[in-house]
């Protein structure tokens, strides 16, 4: 497997050995051992799948408290897939690193507790997955708005279709901050 470390720090592009030939391909897309030796050292224990249509945009979103870490990947099209270090105090607060994650490159991306995520997709469908290091809690739901120009996100669509939770979701600076994780060295 190949680790690609990002911008920021924690968060990882992990590029698995893919075997193929005329007949299709095969790939771990997890094992447990090799992501413990790439740096992604976390019990998964909720594993999710969505599917979206071209120019649907989800997030950016994250749980405080009880924080998730997702390693997200692509089983089918491409997406444009954003992680924010959100974490009060952090040298990196409010950076972002952005990823194509495909069906063809077969990526993951290792998005660490205490960061939003989200995506858009950019091919017809995409069926996107997420291994979390904590189950979903509806009390600790947050999120920042996809288009805050604080974060400088360059997303390649301008006009994403939106869940009504996420034309909502306020601006990082709005966010008081007891709802925002606490870097912790």
């Amino acid at each position: 497997m190949k680790v690609v470390e990002t911008a920021l720090p924690g968060a990882l592009i992990l590029e698995p050995q893919v075997f193929g030939d005329a007949r299709g391909f095969f790939y771990e897309s997890y094992n447990e051992a090799k992501y413990r030796e790439a740096g992604v050292d976390h019990r998964f224990i909720q594993s999710n799948v969505s599917r979206s249509a071209r120019g649907v945009l989800r997030g950016l979103h994250y749980q405080w408290p009880n924080p998730q870490g997702k390693l997200v990947s692509v089983l089918e099209g491409e997406v444009y897939d954003v992680a924010v270090d959100i974490r009060r105090g952090s040298p990196t607060f409010g950076q972002s690193v952005g990823v194509m994650l495909t069906a063809d490159n077969h990526r993951h991306f290792w998005v660490p507790e205490g960061f939003a995520h989200g995506f858009c997709v950019l091919s017809e469908f995409a069926t996107f997955t997420y291994q979390c290091t904590a189950l979903y809690d509806p009390k600790a739901d947050a999120g920042i708005r996809w288009n805050d120009a604080t974060l400088g996100i360059d997303w390649p669509l301008s006009e994403p279709l939106l869940s009504d939770k996420d034309g909502r979701t306020p601006l990082l600076e709005d966010v008081p901050p007891e709802r925002l994780p606490v870097y912790e060295p």
